[in-house]
């Protein structure tokens, strides 16, 4: 997507479709992702854009529509994207499936903006049309599946507009007449916004933080960093990978620490390098590398960017030396009974299950982080919760949903 002016305004028809972090904008539930789609008075499709939304809060459902935290990081928030949107929607008809839902999320966004758009919106409910004029049911993938028209990856924006433009096409073919010539007449020209434009970002674009985090590391000659920083950094990759992953946030935090600190890329790398060697020491301890040990140094390996003939030598011996003594001693991460864990986010169980989980296994469940807290457990590491913000500024561990069944030794 672009900044590229809109196309003219109508006549013609805008299909809008929104993700969203839950189903009520009253609730403070907040658009994720939006999708717009010309279509002209004939039916034929014009145009399309569509861009991830950065909610600055949870995502929500994930599980339905599959935006995981680390894909909006970098995307604009709706502030950003408003003034061409309504761009995008001025003098046309608006378009969606149940477009009561699209509406309500628009008005609330545009609400929060102190945006008066004038007349009201001059809309059609395809969803609305399917139950005039077709019989069975009225989702999306039922009234396409009675054109023929294929819904491929339901729940994303960009396919469920184009979907519904289809739709649309098929009712005009269907039904014609003087309502739709009615309705491209009263579409009306909107107010332009005053607003900031930021880059759109369509899902499955490549993000700034796309690339590997020791990229972004700088290249510094020379390097000026001593063994204190080197401990603070090695410490904090030893936080970072305690669930074995590295979440957009934690590898931030390390690119940011080792520009803070002076640490350069070759830096960082020897002591990634460093960092796996202890850790294979570490796992051929009792003189034996155990399947699930052996998945853990290749899962580090891939993070840290370890070279393959260093990875493939510390899976096969114990005995791999260190260039040089290692900046700070692996400390791990175990927890005690009596530690306080917060869970955040749409887990894969009822929250209050896993509370029991823990409750049983010894550890004390919260609501609130403090800096009591050992751990947050949350459904996305990325996510952008309070709960999840909170723990950061204090330097708790993040952790994923995988992590919490090992520790409770669930499958």
């Amino acid at each position: 997507m672009s900044l590229a002016p809109a196309p003219a305004a109508g006549p013609g028809f805008a299909v809008i479709d929104f993700e969203t972090t839950g189903l009520l904008p009253e609730y403070h539930h907040r658009a994720v992702e939006v999708a717009v789609v010309h279509v002209d008075p004939d039916g034929i499709v014009t145009g399309q854009w569509d861009t991830l939304i950065n909610p600055r809060r949870d995502l929500g459902p994930q599980r339905i529509h599959g935006i995981a935290a680390k894909d909006i990081l970098g995307a604009p928030i709706f502030e950003e994207v408003a003034a061409q949107l309504i761009e995008l929607l001025s003098g046309r008809v608006i378009v969606a499936h149940n477009a009561s839902f699209d509406l309500r999320f628009l008005d609330a966004e545009l609400d929060r903006l102190d945006y008066w758009r004038g007349d009201p919106w001059v809309s059609a409910c395809t969803m609305l049309l399917a139950r005039r004029h077709l019989g069975g049911g009225l989702s999306l993938a039922d009234c396409c599946d009675a054109f023929g028209i294929p819904v491929d990856g339901a729940h994303r924006a960009s396919v469920d507009a184009l979907a519904t433009a289809r739709l649309l096409e098929a009712f005009l073919a269907s039904s014609p007449g003087s309502e739709w010539s009615e309705m491209l007449a009263a579409a009306p020209v909107l107010p332009e916004l005053t607003a900031p434009r930021a880059q759109w970002l369509a899902r499955g674009s490549t993000a700034a933080t796309a690339v590997s985090f020791l990229e972004r590391i700088v290249v510094r000659i020379p390097d000026v960093s001593d063994t204190e920083e080197q401990a603070q950094y090695l410490a904090l990759i030893d936080r970072c990978l305690i669930d074995r992953y590295l979440s957009e946030h934690e590898k931030a935090e390390l690119v940011a620490l080792a520009d803070r600190t002076g640490i350069g890329r070759d830096t960082a790398l020897r002591l990634h390098r460093e960092y796996f060697i202890a850790l294979g020491h570490a796992a051929w301890a009792d003189g034996i590398l155990t399947e699930d040990e052996a998945g853990d140094l290749e899962l580090v390996a891939a993070l840290l960017d370890i070279p393959d003939a260093l990875r493939d030598e510390v899976l096969s011996t114990p005995d791999v030396r260190l260039t040089s003594s290692p900046a700070v001693v692996l400390q791990g991460f175990a927890l005690a009974p009596g530690d306080e864990i917060v869970l955040t986010g749409d887990m894969s169980r009822v929250r209050s299950e896993w509370e029991d989980d823990l409750r049983a296994a010894g550890y004390v469940p919260k609501a609130a982080v403090t800096k009591r807290v050992a751990v947050v457990v949350a459904a996305d590491p990325d996510s952008l919760s309070g709960k999840a913000r909170k723990a950061r500024d204090y330097g708790i561990p993040v952790v994923g949903e995988a992590w919490l069944r090992d520790l409770l030794g669930q499958p």
